[in-house]
């Protein structure tokens, strides 16, 4: 397994790290991501930690916490061997500080999913997304305090856009506290907006992605394409998937697919595993979350590593995926010497 450095920290994460929502099914919509219970779990968790991937990722959400308590149990006895990533801010419980990074939220949600996590620290600690009613302050002091407490050990965010990160940073300087070291972003072939800004600035400042969806929700894992029908079970039909089918142009889709499929037949590997493998390529990228309902799914995800599409490869994948960006990023393409795009090749 290829280790990384989470941005301008210390922490070296693997390149492939397993995400949780998949534990539990305790909601309607997190029942169509999956139902793992303990016991298979355990098995998941255990496959990871021998194939080199000891990032776990999870949210205090998921499931309304019982993807959390399902990981704390899974890694008991484990503890050291692992790095676990959960995350606050959204809809917990009742009242009318039940969500948001306030304070108040912050430190209840932290108490709470330590212990679920049966765990006395969180490697990760990331805000799930920009809570534009709390002062940044408040929330960034707090945070800092976690992490002199000894509670956390890094900070992230998820779901930034580039101001409110860019902001929060600032802010962290400006008072000496921790600094935001990753942003968890969604970023596939399907989808390439993480580049117009999200991007150059993690390149500027340092900030590692930690990618969520790369298959764009399972639209991008083999199932779906131009000539195929369309499948009549699963995640996405099940309405389980965190990708709007809105937001990827049916044509640009289908191209996409095409020439995933073409690759797949080139490298010998699944079309899921390439469309992952291109994003593995991509600057900032510090890790992906993948996901997997079984064994089977997750040992497949794995083989996703080790191997890298040649240059050629990923030329065709980039004009197949591209699309026209919206202003002001159409308008800086004019001057690519003033605005020079990220180095990809």
């Amino acid at each position: 397994m290829e280790y990384r450095q989470l941005g301008a920290s210390g922490l070296k994460v693997p390149v492939l790290s397993f995400g949780t929502a998949t534990f539990g099914g305790g909601t309607k919509f997190f029942k169509a991501w999956g139902t793992t219970q303990t016991d298979e779990a355990t098995r998941l968790v255990d496959i990871c930690l021998d194939a080199g991937v000891n990032l776990f990722d999870t949210a205090d959400v998921y499931s309304d916490g019982l993807s959390e308590e399902i990981l704390g149990k899974a890694l008991v006895g484990k503890r050291d061997k692992a790095l676990i990533s959960t995350k606050a801010t959204f809809t917990f419980g009742e009242g009318p500080n039940n969500q948001g990074s306030s304070r108040f939220h912050l430190l209840r949600q932290c108490e709470s999913s330590l212990k679920r996590l049966q765990t006395d620290y969180i490697d990760i600690y990331h805000m799930h997304g920009f809570d534009g009613v709390t002062p940044i302050e408040e929330t960034l002091r707090t945070l800092d305090d976690l992490v002199q407490s000894g509670k956390v050990r890094y900070v992230a965010c998820s779901n930034f856009s580039g101001w409110h990160l860019m902001k929060s940073l600032a802010i962290s300087e400006k008072y000496g506290w921790n600094r935001y070291v990753a942003h968890q972003v969604y970023y596939s072939l399907a989808n390439r907006e993480y580049e117009w800004e999200l991007m150059p600035l993690g390149i500027d400042q340092r900030v590692g992605a930690l990618v969520w969806s790369p298959l764009a929700g399972g639209r991008l894992g083999g199932k779906y394409g131009r000539n195929k029908p369309a499948p009549t079970e699963g995640r996405v039909v099940e309405g389980g998937s965190p990708v709007p089918q809105a937001v990827v142009p049916e044509e640009t889709f289908f191209n996409i697919t095409d020439t995933l499929e073409e690759l797949a037949n080139e490298t010998g590997k699944s079309i899921a595993q390439v469309a992952i493998n291109w994003v593995l390529q991509r600057p900032t990228v510090s890790s992906i979350v993948i996901g997997a309902r079984n064994e089977e799914q997750l040992t497949q995800n794995l083989e996703a590593v080790g191997w890298n599409l040649t240059t050629e490869q990923l030329q065709k994948l980039d004009a197949a995926s591209d699309v026209p960006p919206i202003y002001p990023y159409w308008h800086q393409r004019q001057n690519l010497t003033l605005n020079p795009p990220p180095t990809f090749y």
